[in-house]
């Protein structure tokens, strides 16, 4: 008998075949992973040229190159997943169990898995084909490029229609209106987001929205999208047109109008499809067709097909389950939705339209205020049955895994917006916190406990690697966090909030409790506030030394840094004024404002790099960073630098790196504001402020965004009319992008959101955390930061612009004032007893004609004499020991010829 070949061999196996490449295909593939350990390979096909991506985060491709993946990579690297990208699966015969891909492949398969989604429809109207949908990530880079070029071409913002007042629809006009565009929402009912919220919810929205400057033209779809080949200079290309309303003139055109199912290969092979489209599906999630199971936006169940993730991931876990040898079945779908459109806060889930028989409307309206609240209950106000919030959708994560279940107090007690508060309450087991990867509160309870082969889950980044709770759109991070810090108080864990075991304060609280009292030492402060209070035996540790001394740096930073005793407790970066190198050199780094700088600056720069024969870089913070300075150098580099008008860049301190930014309007042909000025201006605002963790800005001059604004703490975006400001941002090991705080705002109303956020910042954050994680933890995240900066919502706007005020009138530059004290200087001594010897310990290896401190290696292999020529002792200009290197390389080039 033959050998078994490699296919046959692999048709041993069960092979599960996926069609589809969007959230619903990335979870059966993971939960079938997850379920089956061996003896099962699948195959995913999907005609996108990228794996599977977050479309519920598909807004944020607006503002960044973001790839937006979903789950682990690694995923795609097992072995018994194979990924096919940008291949089209053309036909599937049921009956052989087979599909053919648009290369002409044939796939022979024992279960198949229709995951194909949706496509987005355009309206009905002549002219139809000239409108943009919003789907995918190429449509968005596609609105994105337009938007650019449209308003560079035109001298002014791109105007564009947004058709469709849904999720989606807003979401793509949030985006529009994000780069710069005059947007303009067309939709077909009286109120927007009809299908999530009621009408005088919908209203309010309608209201919030036209006061963040969007148009709106609703109560009629368009009859007719003209075309002017020959629009006037300035003018619209486009002119969509109503039979009562005014039309509309447009440069671009978008339609968000719903979905419709990519149910074509399954009608061509002959599956039982519903009369409004989408695969018939049973509770199983099987088609009529055997073997063949249907997941996500093609799937119609009970004669409803649904654009929602949640319902999507819940049919596909079934289906993992129902291939699995389980017994899962699909129960109907979750309709819950919060939208995702900065300074916009809506959400709805349950029963919104109070449609069950007797129900009750719980409701709290504000008009004027832009807030309406409503919960639904049953006739004896006791059953929560669902409930819309727009303005301020505070109670929606506690209330949503109530949905069904009866309500621990009275239906008004959960209205924040009068005076209700959120409620402590121990939710059941089987509660659902995330609906996205359906994680229930007892998976979370339960990893807290651990077991024998997990540890136990005691902080929010193992718990969402543990449960994958909060992965997905983040909504029920709040609420899955508090009942993992209950858990584990109840388990008797420390849920510690403790700066170290020396403070049992939280940093936050113990940068209020020494403003409040003034202390200036650490020597007060832990007396005052240690454990034990007793100076003499607490000395304090690398935690709490460096936290006291920044906590006291920004309040008192009119004071030298250095002195008053709060030297010793700076590491060694903060006390040489300068960050220390692999070989125990130091770097310099003037502060170069907004990356601008002069010819004659430049000169300077290149002057003492070369005397001092000092490592050049450009960094990548828009700065000349010079390396190789031993300690006692510092002192007379910076004598020069400081006389040139240099100042430190603090590049060594927890404080204000840098302002990043782009040319601007200055000489950019696509700039719309001075983004270099705004650079410079902000940097020499909020230089040297000691923070929780180093800051880092970014000015744009344009929506094209060349200084990555929004990969920063904060970031400017110029817009025609202002600019924008996001924060939270940061790259680093777990990058996060910058969320949208306000829009088109003056100079003077930046400066002061920033003021106010900064400061909040610097006064409430933990210990080395930077603002994205901040703005994670804090209940309400960016919508309590928007509260407190932009609405002023604890009255603590003027006290937070003060203590700026402060910082900015008292800064003194810390090289400058080091320069003019001899006893300052005593610290710049490589040696006590012979402050004037050098360290000549060092050694280096020419490399690219600059020095570069040597390897263990190659120190070993010259001392044998094997190895390159170590440099040591004092040294010689750089530019003469590149002659020297030239003209030994050219000796030797003649002696072989």
């Amino acid at each position: 008998m033959d050998a078994p070949t490699a296919s046959t061999q692999a048709r041993a196996e069960r092979h599960i075949v996926v069609v589809g490449g969007g959230p619903a295909a990335h979870r059966v593939t993971e939960a079938l992973i997850a379920r089956n350990p061996e003896g099962l390979r699948i195959s995913v096909f999907t005609e996108e040229s990228s794996a599977p991506y977050d479309r519920v985060a598909l807004s944020r491709r607006f503002a960044a190159d973001e790839d937006l993946l979903l789950g682990d990579p690694a995923l795609w690297q097992n072995l018994r997943v194979q990924l096919h990208t940008s291949t089209a699966v053309a036909s599937i015969d049921a009956a052989a169990k087979t599909v053919r891909t648009a290369q002409g492949e044939v796939i022979d398969f024992d279960d198949l898995v229709l995951a194909t989604g949706s496509s987005a429809p355009r309206p009905p109207i002549d002219g139809a084909e000239h409108i943009a949908v919003y789907r995918t990530l190429e449509d968005v880079d596609w609105l994105r490029q337009r938007a650019a070029d449209l308003s560079a071409k035109l001298g002014r913002p791109a105007r564009c229609v947004v058709i469709g007042g849904g999720l989606l629809g807003l979401e793509a006009a949030g985006g529009l209106k994000g780069l710069g565009a005059e947007v303009t929402v067309v939709h077909s009912r009286p109120w927007l987001m009809n299908a999530q919220v009621d009408e005088y919810g919908g209203r309010t929205l309608n209201r919030l929205l036209e006061k963040e400057g969007y148009r709106l033209q609703l109560g009629q779809r368009p009859s007719r999208l003209a075309v002017d080949p020959q629009s006037s200079p300035g003018g619209s290309r486009y002119t969509l047109e109503f039979t009562e309303n005014p039309d509309l003139p447009a440069d671009l055109v978008v339609a968000a109008i719903g979905i419709t199912a990519r149910d074509e290969l399954a009608v061509e092979a002959g599956l039982e499809c519903a009369e409004r489209g989408g695969v018939v599906i049973d509770e199983t999630c099987a088609t009529s067709a055997e073997g063949i199971w249907a997941i996500g936006e093609v799937a119609s169940y009970q004669g409803v097909s649904m654009g929602l993730v949640a319902p999507a991931n819940a049919m596909a876990e079934v289906v993992a389950d129902r291939l699995s040898g389980g017994t899962a079945s699909f129960d109907g779908f979750d309709t819950a939705a919060k939208l995702k459109l900065a300074g916009m806060d809506v959400a709805s889930f349950g029963d919104a339209f109070a449609e069950t028989p007797g129900a009750l409307e719980v409701v709290y309206a504000d008009a004027v205020g832009g807030i309406y609240q409503k919960i639904v209950v049953t006739d004896d106000a006791t059953t929560l049955l669902g409930g819309v919030f727009v303005g301020d959708a505070t109670p929606y994560s506690s209330l949503r895994p109530l949905l069904g279940r009866e309500l621990p107090a009275a239906p008004g007690a959960f209205l924040s917006a009068s005076g209700g508060g959120e409620l402590d309450m121990d939710l059941p087991d089987d509660a659902q916190i995330c609906s996205c990867k359906d994680v229930c509160a007892g998976t979370i309870r339960s990893a807290v406990e651990g077991d024998d082969q997990h540890p136990p889950c005691t902080d929010m980044t193992a718990m969402k690697g543990c449960t994958k709770v909060g992965t997905q759109c983040g909504s029920c991070i709040p609420m899955a966090k508090k009942i993992m810090e209950k858990q584990m108080l109840s388990l008797g864990m420390d849920v510690s909030r403790a700066l170290c075991e020396h403070f049992a304060h939280s940093r936050a609280e113990l940068f209020e409790a020494v403003r409040a009292t003034q202390l200036t030492s650490f020597t007060q402060i832990v007396a005052r506030f240690g454990t034990p209070a007793d100076p003499s035996v607490n000395l304090g540790c690398d935690l709490c030394k460096p936290a006291v001394a920044s906590i006291l740096a920004a309040q008192h930073g009119a004071e030298y840094i250095l002195e008053a005793g709060r030297g010793t407790l700076q590491d060694t970066n903060d006390r040489a004024l300068a960050n220390m190198q692999k070989d125990g050199t130091y770097s310099v780094m003037p502060r170069i404002p907004g990356g601008e700088i002069t010819p004659q600056k430049l000169k300077i720069l290149a002057e003492v790099a070369a005397d001092f024969d000092l490592y050049t870089k450009i960094s990548a913070a828009q700065r000349v960073d010079m390396f190789g300075a031993r300690l006692e150098q510092l002192p007379a580099i910076w004598r020069r630098l400081v006389d040139a008008g240099f100042e430190s860049g603090q590049a060594y301190g927890k404080a204000l790196r840098n302002v990043k930014s782009c040319v601007g309007s200055s000489w950019c042909r696509y700039g719309v504001q001075d983004s270099v000025a705004m650079g410079i201006r902000l940097e020499n605002r909020y230089r040297g402020l000691r923070s929780p963790h180093k800051m880092k800005f970014g000015v744009s001059g344009c929506a094209r965004e060349c200084a990555e604004a929004r990969a920063k703490d904060v970031g400017v975006i110029a817009t025609s009319d202002g600019w924008n400001m996001y924060v939270g941002g940061n790259g680093g090991a777990t990058p996060a992008h910058g969320q949208l705080l306000a829009k088109d705002l003056d100079d003077a109303s930046l400066l002061r959101y920033i003021d106010r956020y900064v400061m909040y910042y610097v006064r409430t954050a933990d210990r080395l955390q930077r603002t994205a994680r901040w703005m994670e933890e804090l209940p309400g995240g960016v919508d309590h930061v928007y509260d407190v900066v932009v609405k002023d919502s604890l009255g603590i706007g003027a006290d937070l612009e003060a203590a700026m005020a402060e910082h900015v009138d008292g800064y003194e530059d810390e090289w400058a004032a080091t320069l003019r004290d001899p006893e300052r200087l005593r610290r710049f001594r490589s040696f006590v007893n012979a402050p004037d010897a050098p360290d000549t310990g060092l050694a280096y290896v020419l490399e690219r004609g600059q020095r570069r401190p040597a390897t263990e290696e190659e120190r070993a292999a010259s001392e044998a004499g094997e190895g390159p020529v170590l440099l040591t002792g004092p040294r010689i200009p750089v530019r003469e020991e590149m002659a020297r290197e030239d003209a030994a390389s050219m000796a030797a080039a003649k002696g072989t010829s």
